[in-house]
């Protein structure tokens, strides 16, 4: 499995969007922005980040969850990988988890929040050109009436072509895209993403993270393992600290470096 470099990170990558939506004026701008919305203040919903339906149940790790001074929550995720069916499906799953652990807080359905669940995608979207496609629940035999549950599932393209949306809205996704702007916003951003780049904390829980990605995939498969001691080598990290996130002994790290002619 192929696992991309720190310094290659930008903000389409799930790590990198993280912890630039960890600075709380820049994720409220951007849900703003995004939504054409003003928030008086967002709050992270830090314990409730991993959501799951019962501890036997397939749970979800959430990019960014915040709520705002009304109570209305917000989840905003990347996706770079194009599935459209599995996309949807993902979408409608999210919504429902997010609604069942307010139940399970102990609120009655009159009282579920406002939910919007935001999906910045890298791909082109419904074989159309658009950059948004905001879904609500509305009668199909009167588009008129709306169903007013109190949900949005709001899709962002970075590829769509039309005339669709704000110029700062653009300035973003084109962001987002790989494009520089001299948008304040877009230039906040990239100026968080450089400081992620140039953190050793931070290269080290990337590092750590992917490490356990790859055990969760391969089953504590040595090789993915060797690899990972070889790029912490290759940065020229202490034996302590590799063994200490590794869970290897210093002395196999030793042999894994000896044999790439590393140590």
């Amino acid at each position: 499995m192929h696992i991309k470099p720190f310094e290659e990170l930008t903000i389409q990558d799930n790590f990198m969007f993280q912890k630039v939506m960890r600075n709380k004026r820049i994720c409220k701008a951007t849900i703003e922005r995004l939504l054409d919305i003003q928030i008086k203040d967002i709050t992270y919903l830090e314990e409730e980040k991993s959501l799951h339906m019962n501890p036997d149940s397939k749970g979800i790790r959430l990019d960014v969850y915040v709520n705002d001074v009304d109570g209305t929550v917000f989840n905003v995720e990347m996706q770079t990988t194009k599935n459209m069916e599995e996309l949807v499906k993902r979408v409608r799953y999210y919504q429902s988890i997010i609604d069942l652990h307010n139940i399970e807080k102990g609120q009655d359905y009159t009282e579920l929040n406002d939910t919007y669940v935001i999906f910045i995608c890298t791909f082109p979207l419904f074989s159309d050109n658009l950059h948004k496609y905001t879904f609500k629940n509305i009668c199909l035999e009167n588009y008129n009436i709306e169903l007013n549950d109190g949900t949005t599932k709001l899709f962002l393209s970075t590829k769509g072509t039309e005339d669709d949306i704000s110029k700062p809205l653009q300035c973003l996704l084109d962001y987002v895209d790989g494009k520089t702007s001299s948008d304040d916003l877009v230039t906040e951003m990239d100026s968080v993403v450089d400081k992620v780049k140039h953190s050793k904390e931070w290269r080290l829980e990337y590092m750590t993270l992917e490490m356990e990605l790859r055990r969760q995939r391969k089953e504590g498969n040595a090789e993915g393992k060797a690899e990972v001691v070889l790029g912490m080598l290759e940065d020229k990290l202490s034996l302590e600290m590799i063994a200490k996130y590794t869970k290897l002994t210093i002395e196999q790290i030793k042999e894994i470096g000896k044999a790439h002619s590393l140590i």
